[in-house]
């Protein structure tokens, strides 16, 4: 996270809810709220209860880990983009693999702070809306949808689209096909800024003019959240509905909220879920009566809050210059992350081995001892574990000149790729190396060919690494499950293996 990125104080308040429909027993939204990696998205899933909600928990997953494990001076557009086109790649291979989700996709936005740049990602009809310190709001998203694509061609009002049949009908999600056009952009934005992501069951209800009343006329985040579900539930609540708000620096100078303004109650919560730091607006044990139908709610404006203007998608006036597309490179996994799963996974595993190999440590030691007592000075053996144990401290201190220094090593012997080695011991200690400079897929690769090349050889040092190896291949196959499916299956079932061949030994002796 850049120094630029954390002196910007941001605001977030989130609701996310079933609503009313019986169609929808469950929540099939997800959204994600990472404030200290200033990541947020909402995904609205489709095809069906636990296929929607797969879907569109797939998605925000995979971008969390993306954005979870970013190096400093990532391109944060590009590394945005690869994710949402990961999450599509792993919904659509899941929908294919499995009968019960084969009509599942989701939609997403996605929205991404470095200070005061901000950089949008969006596939189907979620949408963010961009409300500026002077009153105007801005839909920065386009619907990928079939009537909002008749209205961009003329061929039909909004008027139209809004009572169409087809309204809900989205023509772009990911999972649906085997790759997906990402709509991005970057914008700079000012102290003040108020950003909404939302679902559709949102703006079903809501229209845009009093999305920009909601946002400019209420100060505080959480009663913004809760005003929007009130009115939804007022209206039918036809469908889920989840709004993440999230202000940037201090708030433009507004009117105050009118405290003697009451918010109608809620109906009974039927599965909302908030930010714990939100306050959960006050349920009544049975629901009020439907209200008789009315036109559109209006609020009246405060004197001191001009009217917001809406925009629709409109290109930003001070655009930041596009960046161009770099090659798509490998997501980075955190060593820190990493190396704590290592080290949870590892504990069962190292109780298997590590009487074994404590034994013949300390009788290569008393040996040691042995011939070095002899008054005639004799050269000390060398030790494999304890030579195995340096070497991956050289490793871990530096990961990634470890990583090009074995690769030269391996090109001068011959070797243009050093996956290509049969060393067990090469292959672990440069997998690791990889694992923690952020190269997952080659450290995946390499604990994978070690573990082939780990014979029957029965020696403390192959001992120490058939544990070691397998458990790092777990570690790594699981941060990669979205996009490797496969290996973290193949990474379990050896990791079984190694588990099952094992008795735990007695404790040594003091």
């Amino acid at each position: 996270m850049t120094e630029q990125t954390t002196s910007v104080p941001i605001e977030v308040a989130v609701i996310s809810d079933r609503g009313l429909s019986e169609k929808r027993p469950l929540n099939e939204d997800s959204y994600l709220s990472d404030p200290e990696r200033r990541i947020f998205a909402v995904a609205d899933g489709v095809g069906g209860a636990q296929a929607g909600e797969v879907a569109s928990k797939t998605a925000v997953e995979v971008l969390d880990e993306a954005f979870r494990h970013q190096l400093d001076g990532a391109d944060l557009e590009d590394l945005m983009e690869i994710a949402i086109q990961r999450a599509n790649n792993s919904i659509y291979q899941m929908a294919q693999d499995s009968p019960k989700l084969s009509a599942m996709a989701t939609t997403i936005v996605a929205l991404h702070l470095d200070g005061h740049i901000a950089t949008i990602g969006h596939v189907g009809d979620s949408r963010l809306y961009r409300l500026s310190p002077d009153g105007q709001l801005h839909r920065e998203t386009a619907d990928h949808s079939v009537v909002e694509e008749e209205v961009r061609a003329g061929r039909m009002t909004p008027e139209q689209a809004a009572h169409h049949p087809s309204r809900n009908v989205i023509s772009r999600a990911l999972g649906a096909e085997p790759s997906v056009e990402v709509d991005m952009k970057m914008i700079e934005i000012e102290d003040g800024t108020t950003f909404l992501l939302c679902s559709d069951g949102i703006t079903r209800h809501i229209p845009d003019k009093e999305i920009g009343e909601l946002l400019a006329r209420i100060p505080k985040l959480e009663d913004a959240c809760a005003e929007m579900k009130r009115r939804c539930y007022e209206r039918g609540a036809e469908d889920n509905l989840t709004a993440v708000i999230v202000r940037v620096g201090q708030p433009a100078s507004a009117a105050t909220y009118d405290d003697e303004q009451t918010l109608i109650s809620t109906r009974a919560d039927l599965g909302t879920t908030i930010d714990s730091s939100l306050s959960q607006p006050q349920s009544l044990a049975q629901p009020p009566p439907a209200p008789p139908v009315a036109p559109t709610v209006q609020i009246a404006q405060p004197s001191l809050t001009p009217p917001p203007v809406i925009e629709q998608a409109a290109p930003p006036a001070n655009p930041v210059p596009a960046v161009e597309r770099r090659k798509e490179r490998r997501l980075r996994g955190g060593a820190r992350d990493l190396l704590v799963l290592i080290v949870i996974i590892g504990i069962g595993a190292a109780a298997f081995y590590g009487g074994m190999v404590y034994e013949a440590y300390r009788g290569a030691r008393d040996a040691i001892a042995r011939a070095t007592s002899s008054p005639t000075p004799t050269p000390t053996p060398t030790d494999p574990v304890m030579e195995f144990e340096k070497k991956r401290r050289d490793v871990d201190r530096a990961p990634k000149a470890a990583a090009k220094t074995m690769h030269d090593d391996m090109v001068a012997k011959g070797v243009s790729n050093p996956l290509d080695s049969t060393d067990p011991e090469f292959l672990y200690l440069y997998g690791r190396a990889s694992m923690l400079s952020g190269d997952n897929m080659s450290a995946l690769a390499a604990f994978e060919h070690a573990s082939a090349n780990l014979k029957d050889n029965t020696s403390p040092l192959y001992d120490r690494l058939r544990v070691e190896t397998r458990v790092s291949q777990l570690a790594v196959a699981s941060m990669l499950r979205y996009l490797q499916p496969d290996a973290e299956r193949r990474a379990l079932q050896s990791f079984n293996e190694i588990i099952d061949k094992g008795a735990s030994p007695s404790p040594p002796s003091q």
